[in-house]
């Protein structure tokens, strides 16, 4: 009697690899497509709303309250990610990964281009703003399914041994979109004048994402649907109500996902998009130099998600996220002393380039912790829902939070802030069990 279970999930394991899956190309492209587009989209939007859109938007009130304002619509999407992931994760659960990673991919790239292409307030007043939210709002009910199904495709057609490696596969679309957006950015600043960027040249990038959009859907409609997919509706265990199960069963799954994720949005949206109206406010850099550092940092940023994602598969994925997260409290305690003074290009080099690689750390192997921590019935809704409540706690609102730290009691301030965010992921992870292990067939 002690051998059934074992029996049974080998049975399960050898089922799951007899059925036929996409090779390794396809897997790569298909999985980091979309998250290349996803946070090109969002580099752009907040290099934008940080250097453009307060005048653009915003010109009727004073330039530190047109900042704020600016930095709030950029956390509109995340504000709508959490339904985009209810609403994509019920029919990614129900209809399958491939049919909805299409939709979602369609529905972003839309919202991007008609960023793109609206009036300024000189031309629509007040109703310009409210269209810009409106397209924010609904960019992020498009991102909100995209990040869960990309690393769906990656891991459910990974080897058990390699779900990390797999799972960085979409990761890695992070610093690649980052790179193209901020480098696209870099080329139109030292081809136009400030007039023409605040004119009409902010508008390139987000027109460009239309390219990406369309690689991205033919890339997607040459996959076929994930194979543990498939072997959950051979065996006819798809939900009906993934939703309804995913908050009945696994709550607590969710949480401990959201907490684990927060302070990797927290530090990615404080190393980008609030660096860059710090130093170009505070410390004398111009967009052009904080831009080419950024693009710097985010090679090494890619290079760790692999390094860490191996180590992932190897040690497993506690022991690298809590050794990450350890590092984000003493990077968070330790980098306002640098990060100060004018022209600190010493403090700014400290502050890009030892938090990108500590932030390749906690980001790799998250790819595959939060789906392994659902079962395959339930698991785009859940992974999906962690992910993007983590983005509403730890990225919404961090720019704006951290510029109106920085105002009232300095930057030191903003290193607490960080801390208190990473002790909070310290904690879900050590009250998570290790997942490298586990049936991911079931």
């Amino acid at each position: 009697m002690e051998d059934t279970p074992t029996t049974v999930v080998d049975s399960r394991q050898e089922s799951a690899e007899t059925l036929q899956r996409d090779p390794v190309r396809t897997v790569i492209l298909a999985s980091m497509i979309g998250t290349a587009i996803e946070f090109f989209d969002f580099y752009a939007y907040g290099t934008a709303a940080a250097t453009y859109f307060p005048k653009v938007f915003f010109p009727k009130v004073t330039p530190a309250i047109a900042l704020i304002l600016s930095l709030l619509t950029f956390g509109v999407a995340f504000i709508a990610r959490p339904l985009g992931s209810l609403i994509f994760g019920h029919f990614g659960d129900k209809l399958g990964r491939k049919k909805t990673l299409v939709v979602s991919l369609l529905t972003m790239g839309t919202a991007t281009v008609v960023i793109g292409v609206l009036p300024s307030y000189a031309t629509l007043g007040l109703l310009s703003v409210l269209l810009l939210c409106l397209a924010r709002f609904i960019q992020g009910i498009g991102l909100g399914g995209e990040w869960s199904g990309a690393v769906l495709v990656a891991t459910e057609n990974a080897p058990a041994n390699r779900r990390a490696l797999y799972g960085a596969f979409p990761e890695l679309g992070a610093p690649i979109g980052f790179f193209l957006s901020n480098g696209l950015y870099f080329v139109l600043e030292s081809t136009l004048k400030p007039a023409q960027m605040q004119a009409f040249g902010w508008r390139i990038p987000f027109l460009a994402s239309a390219v990406l959009v369309v690689i991205g859907l033919v890339v997607r409609e040459k996959m076929q649907e994930t194979p543990l997919f498939r072997l959950a509706m051979d065996k006819s265990k798809v939900q009906k109500a993934p939703l309804a199960q995913v908050f009945k069963h696994n709550w607590a799954q969710i949480l401990k996902g959201t907490f684990i994720m927060g302070v990797a949005y927290t530090f990615f949206y404080l190393l980008t998009t609030w660096s860059l109206s710090y130093v170009t406010t505070a410390m004398s850099f111009n967009n052009r130099e904080w831009l080419l550092l950024l693009m710097l940092g985010v090679v090494l940023f890619g290079v760790m998600i692999v390094v860490a994602s191996l180590f992932a598969d190897r040690l497993g994925r506690k022991g690298v996220l809590v050794t990450g997260t350890l590092m984000i409290i003493a990077f968070a305690l330790a980098f306002p002393f640098f990060f100060q003074g004018q022209h600190n290009l010493a403090g700014g080099l400290f502050f890009i380039f030892v938090g990108f690689f500590i932030y390749g750390i906690i980001y790799g192997p998250v790819g595959a912790l939060l789906p392994e921590l659902f079962p395959t019935s339930t698991r785009y809704s859940g992974s999906g829902i962690a992910y993007n409540l983590a983005a509403i706690i730890g990225a919404a609102f961090a720019p704006t939070i951290a510029s109106f730290l920085v105002d009232r009691w300095g930057i030191h301030s903003v290193g607490f802030y960080l801390a208190l965010m990473a002790f909070v992921s310290l904690v879900a992870l050590l009250t998570t069990k290790e997942t490298k292990s586990i049936d991911y067939t079931k």
